[in-house]
């Protein structure tokens, strides 16, 4: 095989390897999941700075405490959601409203209103 021929294959390979480098990328960032498999909602996004701040408050003092793991805004049960691990190691997601007043919670699998 000629030089030319070679440097032409090594550059068709790194090429190539890039491009499937930078799949598994987009892929990772996107959690790996298609449209169809999330219902095609992508655009959930993370409460941020004092929305946050305000939100985990509202739902620890609703949950009587635990340790924030996750956050949504825009949630199809209010406006934000909040996931609180409680000390009992179980998930509860509290919903609140624009205004961080408790809408309800779900707790493995089961909604409970608000009992204010």
């Amino acid at each position: 095989m000629s030089r030319k021929v070679k440097r032409m294959a090594i550059a068709g390979t790194v090429v190539a390897a890039v491009g499937i480098g930078g799949v598994a990328v987009a892929g990772a960032a996107g959690g790996g999941q298609s449209e169809a498999a999330d219902g095609g909602n992508d655009t959930e996004q993370p409460a941020r700075g004092d929305a946050l701040s305000r939100a985990s408050a509202a739902a620890l003092a609703h949950t009587g405490g635990g340790r924030v793991t996750d956050s949504e805004v825009g949630d199809e049960q209010g406006y934000y959601e909040i996931e609180v691990e409680r000390a009992n190691g179980r998930q509860v997601d509290v919903h609140l409203d624009r205004d961080f007043k408790v809408l309800g919670q779900e707790s493995d699998g089961e909604a409970e209103a608000n009992d204010d």
